[in-house]
């Protein structure tokens, strides 16, 4: 069930569509709560249908009772318990109205057995009004007053920086965020959430910025001296100490949701609304800028600090993903697990579409991916669908190959064996004196004959040579396919900015 949610949030993501996902009452309603949660913190439309004991036996702890609706109250947007038939038609419309509308999100539909077998008149019908949700009523007037003033400060800016999150994609905004950009000569970074939203390739594109980000990305964005935020929360990963970041720097907060405002950073300006309406309404009041010094100052961080490559290893994750990023282009759909093989995807796989970076970003859930690259593989079977992974996160839900193996999903599914919980062991390596407890693994799993235990064809990787071969061999093949790539424990991913230190300040 678990797996299964996430495939729904997989789908939605990869499509734009609402992912929904059926299961059965008790434990397998409760398996469900760590991909609601999922997907209520990326804000992924999901509507998820549980069954429920009979209304008769509700509150009497009957044999798998458990009160969901309960349960998920704060990890969904909404969520029903239906106990009327007649009403079963309108709740399903309206739910999917609220998981899809404004900020999305999941939305749990509870029927309770006697429901589901009841009967009623069915009439078609197109829901047209959200009693539990409004749309937020904004005041036209007072939009217009702070949109000038947006305007205003970025005509005064020399130093301007875009900060795109993944309220980017959502709102469809990508298109009209290029143009933005290009209008006022503003450098872009985005959140790990942002990552497709703004093409990797453009002149103006700076990449990830926060925990991991690149240095020239954090010192761009600390040295700005306006930030324009677009569908981002500002959350720790992102901009780290909340007291000392933006410090002398004016921000504009462009965002859907009036909860975010001011929550984490208080903003100089906001501006409440769809990304895209709000980002074509500056393109059609800011008059065009150049910034030739500022963009020529980041140009001299970039060749100064780039991201650095592993050289000495046998075998280098980074590049894997680089020679990953090379052979696909923009062909493919990305999904990953949690941990080091996500920072290393999100910092050197080159992604220049949105919807074609799918990860769980606000929960960290490991075991993520796998379901997710179902999802995305039924939303999108003409797209090429590769999971990265750790071997920790991969072992959390693997049995999900057996979903692949009995459809035949051409599903790539890389993982980074390091026989280690590699990114917890990194902390432990920088921050606790290389005190290792409980991330070190042995060889207890084989995973080319777990791969063929599912029957799976797989592949072993042992050094850089063997790499773009194999890449090759399973793009070709349009089958899934395991690849076990054996990289060194030590392997870390930098920069990394360390805890309660500012974005400039990193380990690298």
């Amino acid at each position: 069930e678990q797996n299964a949610t996430h495939a729904a949030d997989g789908y939605a993501r990869a499509t734009g569509k609402t992912g929904v996902v059926l299961v059965t009452s008790g434990p397998g309603a409760t398996n469900t709560v760590t991909g609601i949660a999922t997907a209520y913190m990326d804000s992924v439309p999901i509507v998820a249908f549980t069954g429920q004991v009979a209304t008769s036996l509700i509150g009497r702890d009957s044999f798998q009772e458990v009160d969901i609706k309960g349960i998920t109250t704060p990890i969904t947007k909404h969520n029903f318990i239906v106990k009327d038939v007649t009403k079963l038609a309108h709740i399903i419309r309206e739910a999917f109205a609220i998981a899809s509308s404004g900020r999305p999100g999941p939305v749990l539909v509870d029927i309770p057995k006697d429901v589901q077998i009841a009967e009623a008149e069915y009439s078609p019908g197109v829901f047209n009004g959200l009693s539990y949700v409004k749309a937020e009523q904004i005041d036209r007037g007072e939009f217009e007053s702070s949109l000038a003033k947006a305007v205003a400060l970025i005509e005064e800016s020399e130093r301007p920086v875009i900060l795109a999150g993944g309220g980017v994609g959502i709102s469809r905004a990508s298109e009209s965020l290029v143009e933005f950009a290009e209008h006022i000569d503003s450098p872009v970074v985005t959140t790990l959430m942002g990552l497709g939203n703004f093409p990797a390739h453009h002149r103006l594109f700076l990449g990830m910025t926060g925990m991991h980000g690149s240095r020239y990305a954090n010192y761009a964005l600390t040295e700005s001296d306006l930030i324009i935020a677009v569908g981002t929360r500002f959350s720790d990963r992102v901009i780290s100490d909340l007291e000392k970041f933006g410090v002398g720097i004016k921000i504009i907060h462009i965002d859907i949701d009036a909860a975010e405002i001011g929550k984490n950073v208080r903003p100089h300006i906001s501006l409440l609304g769809n990304a895209k309406d709000i980002l074509d309404e500056l393109n059609m009041h800011v008059s065009k800028r150049t910034h030739g010094e500022w963009l020529g100052k980041i140009e001299s961080w970039r060749e100064a600090h780039p991201l650095k490559k592993n050289s000495s290893s046998k075998l280098s994750p980074q590049y894997i993903i680089e020679t990953l990023s090379n052979l696909t282009e923009d062909r493919a759909i990305i999904t990953t697990e949690v941990g080091q093989n996500q920072m290393w995807t999100a910092q050197f796989y080159k992604f220049t579409r949105p919807r074609t970076f799918i990860t769980s970003g606000g929960l960290g859930t490991m075991g993520y991916g796998l379901g997710a690259a179902i999802g995305a593989c039924i939303g999108n079977p003409n797209m090429q669908v590769i999971n990265i992974a750790g071997d920790g996160s991969f072992m959390m839900n693997l049995t999900e190959l057996a979903t692949i193996s009995r459809y035949n999903l051409p599903i790539i599914q890389i993982v980074f064996n390091n026989h280690s919980l590699g990114m917890v062991r990194q902390w432990q390596n920088l921050f606790f004196g290389k005190r290792y407890s409980y991330t070190s693994f042995g060889h207890e799993v084989d995973f080319i004959k777990l791969a063929d235990a599912f029957g799976i064809e797989g592949v072993k990787v042992t050094k850089n040579e063997e790499v773009e071969g194999v890449l090759r061999y399973a793009l070709d093949k349009r089958g899934p396919i395991v690849l076990e790539c054996n990289i060194h424990p030590d392997e870390m991913v930098l920069p990394i900015v360390p805890p309660g230190e500012t974005i400039d300040v990193l380990i690298d």
